[in-house]
């Protein structure tokens, strides 16, 4: 279904464009079919419109300079408002304002064979596709950028909170462990005193750590906080399924990790891999949380950096593994294995 509603765009803008050449060229049959078959090819280039913009683009501007020619009557460059949209959406101004520019100067060709005012509406619309893909862009970049800030300062805070659960602790009972040593042999009933003040002052420090763990484990982030994980990405244009299947209710440090891969997996397709849609699936199987994200971006891109060797970091403290890679087909995926025996 993904791929049918993905297709549905390059077909029709090719079978319209082409439906236009045969309907208005005013040149004779070869150059009319020439401009057919120039139509539904830079129409079928929009298939590639997320993966490739830049070649998209330039592939649509070539392709509507011959329609333009052959049928000056079509007016406006359909598959180049298309990949302008494409080519914005995916690429910093810097890429994509010469796209644009070049659009526009296609659009001027009308000059030669419309009003001024019909080619000076179409140049103005051909700007709008561009203005829309730059706001899908800065929303990604929005949500890229808040994701790193409330990384950050989250690693803030759980520092402050290691500092002042356990600086003090421990600089208590280093004194105390070198009060103990000091009157071991003269006053062994001040020594077993300062044991004392080390077991009371240790087990409180637990009892403090085990607070801060609870703070940022499943209560905060866990598996019953994915939709919530998801919501940011779909505002930003990422079309984002998730499914669970089985038992969910799994040991605190399992929860942890499969929500720390999921995030992980997205933020490198929202980064990386220009991907329009992923899904996300979740499932109990056998004794073993799997864990399965895929997109629909540029395979390979994705599993390079930090990120997936952080993944297999933490599945690998639980006993799992982790296998990222390109898929067949196109787009990335990453496929986590956590036993659950061993987390318990």
């Amino acid at each position: 279904m993904r791929l049918v509603a993905r297709a549905v765009l390059p077909v029709v803008v090719g079978l319209f464009v082409a439906f236009i050449v045969a309907g208005t060229s005013v040149h004779g049959p070869l150059l009319t079919v020439v401009g057919v078959v120039v139509a539904l090819a830079h129409g079928a280039a929009l298939w590639w419109r997320r993966t490739h913009p830049v070649l998209v683009m330039g592939v649509a501007l070539v392709g509507g300079l011959v329609v333009q020619l052959v049928a000056p009557s079509a007016v406006f460059p359909y598959a180049g408002l298309v990949a302008v949209w494409a080519l914005a959406a995916a690429r910093p101004p810097w890429i994509s304002l010469p796209g644009l520019g070049l659009l526009l100067g296609l659009g001027s060709v009308n000059f030669l064979t419309t009003s001024v005012d019909d080619t000076m509406f179409v140049m103005a619309v051909s700007i709008l596709p561009w203005a829309l893909g730059e706001v899908v862009r800065n929303r990604r970049v929005a949500v890229e950028q808040g994701a790193r800030r409330a990384v950050s300062e989250e690693q803030a805070r759980i520092a402050r909170e290691l500092h002042d659960v356990i600086a003090h602790s421990l600089t208590v009972m280093v004194v105390q462990a070198a009060a103990a040593d000091d009157v071991f042999d003269l006053r062994p009933d001040r020594a077993r005193e300062a044991l004392r003040s080390i077991d009371a002052t240790g087990r409180a420090t637990l009892d403090e750590l085990r607070r801060l763990l609870a703070e940022v484990r499943p209560d905060v982030h866990g598996l019953g906080r994915l939709d919530e994980l998801v919501a940011p990405l779909r505002a930003a244009g990422l079309r984002v399924e998730v499914r669970r299947d089985g038992d969910l209710r799994v040991p605190a440090g399992v929860d942890l990790s499969a929500y720390r891969i999921v995030q992980e997996a997205l933020t490198n397709t929202l980064r990386h891999a220009r991907a329009s849609w992923a899904e996300v699936v979740v499932r109990n199987d056998s004794g073993v949380l799997e864990v399965d994200v895929r997109d629909d971006g540029r395979g390979g891109v994705g599993g390079v950096g930090r990120g997936i060797a952080g993944m297999r970091e933490r599945a690998a403290v639980l006993g799992g593994t982790v296998d990222a890679g390109p898929l067949p087909g196109g787009g990335f995926r990453v496929h986590a294995r956590l036993p659950l025996a061993v987390a318990s």
